[in-house]
C-alpha cells in the first residue's frame, strides 16, 4: 500500500515536472513571439518621430515663407500711413492761421517743407501777410481725407481733401467755406517725409448764398 502511494506520488511529481516544463516552453515561446513585436514597435516609433520632425521643419519653412511677404506688406502700409499723415499735417499747418500768428507761419511750416517749395511758400506768406493782418483774416483748414497716390523709392505723392473756412470782420465774420483738394509731392529725408511741391486739384466754394 505504501509502495502504491509512493508510486502514485512519483507519478504526480513527474506530471508536475511536465507541467512546469510545458509552462516554461509556452512562456519562452511567448517571449520569443513578443520580441519581434517590441522591435516593430520601436521601429514604428522611430519612423513616427522622423516624420514628425520632417513635418515640423516643413511647417517652419512654410511659416517663414508666409511671414516674409506679410512683413513687407506691413512695412509698406506703415510707410504709406506716415506719408498720408505728414501730408495732412503739412496742409493743416500751411493753411491755418490768425492775424496774430500769421507772421510765424513760415517758421511753423518749415519742418514739413523742403527745397525750393519752402522758399516759395515763405515768399507767398510774406506777400499776403500785410493785407490779411489788416483785414484780420482767420483761416482754418480741416483735413477730411488723405491717401497715397504713388510711392516709388524716396518719392511719393499724396492727395489731401480739406474743408477750409475763412472769416473777417470786413465780411461781418460770415464764414466763407471752400472744399479744396491738393496733390502733395513728398521726398524722404532720413526718417522724415518733406513736401517739395503742392498743387490744387479741386476748388469748390461752399459758402451759403444769402
Amino acid at each position: 500500500m505504501e509502495d502504491q502511494q509512493l508510486q502514485g506520488s512519483d507519478l504526480t511529481d513527474a506530471e508536475q515536472d511536465r507541467e512546469v516544463h510545458s509552462e516554461a516552453v509556452e512562456l519562452g515561446a511567448t517571449e520569443e513571439a513578443q520580441t519581434p513585436r517590441k522591435r516593430f514597435s520601436l521601429n514604428a516609433t522611430s519612423v513616427a518621430v522622423g516624420i514628425s520632425a520632417a513635418l515640423f521643419v516643413a511647417a517652419g519653412a512654410f511659416a517663414g515663407a508666409a511671414v516674409q511677404p506679410y512683413l513687407m506688406d506691413r512695412a509698406a502700409v506703415d510707410t504709406k500711413l506716415d506719408i498720408a499723415r505728414t501730408a495732412a499735417e503739412a496742409i493743416t499747418t500751411l493753411w491755418t492761421y490768425t492775424p496774430d500768428d500769421m507772421d510765424k507761419l513760415p517758421d511753423r511750416s518749415a519742418k514739413y517743407l523742403s527745397g525750393d517749395f519752402q522758399d516759395q511758400y515763405r515768399k507767398y506768406v510774406d506777400a499776403i501777410a500785410p493785407t490779411n493782418k489788416q483785414a484780420k483774416v482767420t483761416n482754418s483748414t480741416e483735413v477730411v481725407g488723405a491717401a497715397v497716390e504713388s510711392l516709388a523709392g524716396p518719392n511719393a505723392t499724396a492727395i489731401v481733401y480739406t474743408n477750409t473756412t475763412s472769416k473777417s470782420p470786413l465780411t461781418k465774420d460770415i464764414p466763407s467755406t471752400k472744399y479744396l483738394s491738393y496733390r502733395v509731392e513728398l521726398t524722404r529725408d532720413g526718417s522724415h517725409w518733406l513736401v517739395t511741391k503742392m498743387t490744387t486739384v479741386t476748388s469748390l466754394d461752399l459758402t451759403p448764398k444769402l
